[in-house]
């Protein structure tokens, strides 16, 4: 069997007729028929019906049409697993995080190695951090940017360290608590606070900055995952949040947003790369690793 004549049979079956196919693959209908003709004479069955609204597969036809499907599948990772090879910088690499980091950190290292490496192609997938790790361990994506709140449970996962990450309150430009000079959380206790879900990393260190004063979690105004949509609320100058102090940088532009002198007792957390324990990483998924240490680096240093 040639995969020519199977490439031939697979566009007659979805043109649905062999004049059509033709016009598709730029050739004769004679050349059609033939190819047709010699995989029938080769299985010895009929693979095509003609009736009067086309061409149909018979039963024979759909199963060789399906091993076709799966064939030409093979040929195209085929193809990709070489070109990788021949060029690190031309593949897609396949990214999970949390919303934040995915809205700062991974937006600036896509940022910067797409300006660098025009032909990487990048799937990003965002959720909570159980969620990521079983992604990573069913090699849904390659690796993993994510805040780290202790020990990973799964020990097949390796977390590296990049930098840590300070926690501040913050208010937009125009919200009257960014005139005072000092403030208490208490004195925040009521004010409209919009927020991540409570079993968030965030949500983990408001709910421990306020049992430290004791005072229960604040009621939130508004519980979102969207980091933009925090910041855009924020900007109206009605609402506080928690952010990460790195976040704000890469979430707006100029004076946007302002931090508010407020002290979130042990309010930091590491920021890291996950990977597979004893999985070689792909010479593409390694630089984009590179890339994300050069990128933490001056972060690290600030802290």
């Amino acid at each position: 069997m040639k995969l020519h004549d199977l490439h031939v049979l697979m566009a007659v079956v979805q043109a649905g007729s062999m004049g059509k196919a033709a016009l598709m693959l730029d050739t004769t209908q004679p050349n059609v028929s033939r190819a047709i003709a010699e995989l029938e004479r080769t299985f010895g069955v009929r693979l095509l019906d003609r009736h009067r609204r086309g061409i149909e597969p018979t039963e024979c036809g759909r199963a060789l049409l399906d091993c076709g499907t799966a064939v030409f599948d093979e040929l195209r990772r085929g193809v990709k697993s070489i070109e990788f090879l021949a060029d690190p910088t031309a593949g897609e690499v396949r990214i999970g995080s949390t919303a934040f980091l995915a809205a700062s950190l991974v937006s600036a290292l896509v940022d910067r190695l797409s300006r660098r490496h025009p032909r990487i192609k990048f799937q990003l997938v965002t959720g909570y951090i159980e969620a990521l790790h079983r992604d990573l361990s069913e090699r849904k994506v390659d690796l993993l940017f994510v805040r780290s709140g202790g020990p990973i449970a799964d020990e097949r996962l390796h977390f590296e360290f990049l930098f840590e990450e300070r926690y501040v309150v913050a208010a937009g430009a125009k919200n009257p608590w960014t005139r005072r000079r000092k403030i208490q959380l208490p004195d925040l206790a009521d004010e409209r606070w919009v927020l991540p879900p409570r079993e968030s990393v965030i949500g983990s260190i408001i709910t421990h900055a306020f049992l430290a004063r004791g005072l229960e979690y604040p009621r939130a105004t508004v519980v979102t995952d969207s980091p933009h949509m925090r910041v855009s609320l924020l900007e109206t100058g009605r609402f506080i949040t928690v952010f990460p102090a790195s976040a704000l940088k890469f979430l707006t532009r100029g004076a946007a947003l302002k931090v508010l002198p407020v002290e979130l007792p042990a309010a930091r957390r590491p920021n890291g790369m996950v990977t597979v324990r004893d999985r070689a990483v792909s010479p593409l998924v390694q630089l984009v690793m590179d890339s994300a240490r050069e990128l933490a680096k001056p972060m690290a240093k600030r802290t």
